[in-house]
C-alpha cells in the first residue's frame, strides 16, 4: 500500500512538473492574442502576419530553447491563425523538450549535444520554409484570425448574455467590461475606462490558459500513469528490435504528447540502444505538451491529424536518410 501510494505521489508531482511551467507561456500568448485581437488596427495585424514570413526561422530558434513552452505558444499561436503552418512545424521539429537536460546530466560530449541541436534547428527552418513555399505555391488564401472564435467557442469574454457581443465578439472589449451592467450598444451610451478595456483582455486570457492548462495536466496524468504500467524496458525493446524500423517507432514514441517520450529517446540514445537516425527520428517528433496544446485549442481534427502526419512523416524521413548514410555525431 505504502508503494502504491508513493507511486501514486510521484506521477502526481510528474504530472504537476509537466503542467505547471506552461503557465507564463500560455498566459503571455493569449494576453498577447487578445490584445492583436482587439487593440490594434487591420493594417496592423496585417503587418504582424507580412512579418511570418520570417517566422520559420525565428519559430526554429526558440523551438530549441529546452523544455517545451514555444511549442505550446506556437500551438495557441496557429490555433488563432497569428502564425502559419511552415512556423509552426519549424517550432516543432526543433523543439527539444527534455533531451538538453537528459544529455547534460548524462555528461554527453558538448560536440554531440550542440550538433543534434544544430541539426534540429536546420532541419525546422528548412522543413518550415519549403512548407510555407509551398502553401504559397498552391495559392492557398490567407486565413484570418480566429482568435475571437477560441473566445466564443470557450465562453471566455461576457458576449454570451448580449447579443450584439455574440455577433460581434470585439465589441464586448470596445464597449463595455461587463455584462451585468446592461447592453446598449445601438444607442453608444458605454464610455468605459481603457483599463475596463484591460480588465477584459486579462480575464480572458487568463480564463483560456486555465482551461488549457487543466486540460494539459490531466492527459499528462494519464500518459504519466501508461508510462508507469508499461515500463521504459518494454519501451526500449519495441524500439531496438530493428534498426529501421527504431526509426519508425521512435518517431511514433516521440509523438507522446509528454516530456515522458523525448525523456526515454534520449537515456535509450545515451545507454546505446537508439541508433543515431533512430534518436533523431524520435526526438524530431517530440514536440511534447504542444501537442496536447494544439488538439485542444484547435478544433480542426482533419488539420490536426494532417499536422501529426507531416511531423512524423518529416522526423521519419530524417530518420531513414541518417541510418542509411551511416551519419552520426
Amino acid at each position: 500500500m505504502e508503494s502504491f501510494l508513493d507511486t501514486a505521489v510521484d506521477v502526481l508531482k510528474d504530472a504537476f512538473v509537466d503542467t505547471v511551467y506552461l503557465i507564463p507561456f500560455l498566459l503571455v500568448t493569449y494576453l498577447f492574442m487578445e490584445w492583436l485581437e482587439h487593440k490594434t488596427s487591420e493594417k496592423t495585424q496585417a503587418a504582424i502576419r507580412k512579418a511570418g514570413a520570417a517566422g520559420p526561422i525565428v519559430g526554429a530558434a526558440l523551438g530549441v530553447v529546452p523544455q517545451c513552452g514555444f511549442s505550446a505558444a506556437a500551438s495557441t499561436l496557429y490555433a488563432g491563425r497569428v502564425i502559419g503552418l511552415g512556423t509552426l512545424i519549424a517550432v516543432f521539429l526543433s523543439t527539444s523538450d527534455e533531451m538538453l537536460p537528459i544529455f547534460i546530466a548524462e555528461q554527453v560530449p558538448l560536440n554531440v549535444l550542440l550538433g543534434m541541436l544544430g541539426i534540429k534547428l536546420v532541419i525546422g527552418m528548412v522543413f518550415g520554409i519549403i512548407i510555407d513555399a509551398v502553401l504559397r505555391l498552391a495559392r492557398r488564401p490567407q486565413e484570418s484570425l480566429r482568435i475571437h472564435e477560441l473566445c466564443e467557442r470557450d465562453h471566455c469574454d461576457c458576449s454570451d448574455d448580449c447579443a450584439t457581443c455574440k455577433e460581434n465578439p470585439a465589441l464586448a472589449y470596445e464597449h463595455h467590461d461587463d455584462c451585468s451592467e446592461g447592453c446598449d450598444h445601438g444607442s453608444h451610451h458605454h464610455d468605459h475606462s481603457h483599463d475596463a478595456g484591460w480588465k477584459s483582455i486579462v480575464r480572458s486570457a487568463v480564463k483560456h490558459t486555465l482551461q488549457v492548462t487543466l486540460f494539459v495536466f490531466l492527459v499528462s496524468l494519464a500518459i504519466d500513469v501508461l508510462f508507469e504500467i508499461v515500463g521504459e524496458e518494454t519501451i526500449a525493446a519495441a524500439l531496438s528490435a530493428n534498426e529501421l524500423l527504431a526509426v519508425v517507432a521512435s518517431a511514433i514514441v516521440g509523438l507522446i504528447p509528454n516530456c515522458a517520450a523525448s525523456v526515454a529517446i534520449a537515456q535509450l540514445y545515451v545507454e546505446g540502444v537508439l541508433g543515431f537516425g533512430a534518436t533523431m527520428a524520435g526526438l524530431l517528433s517530440a514536440a511534447g505538451v504542444g501537442l496536447l496544446v494544439l488538439l485542444r485549442t484547435n478544433r480542426h481534427a482533419g488539420q490536426n491529424a494532417l499536422i501529426l502526419l507531416v511531423l512524423v512523416g518529416i522526423s521519419i524521413l530524417c530518420g531513414f536518410a541518417f541510418q542509411i548514410a551511416g551519419f552520426s555525431l
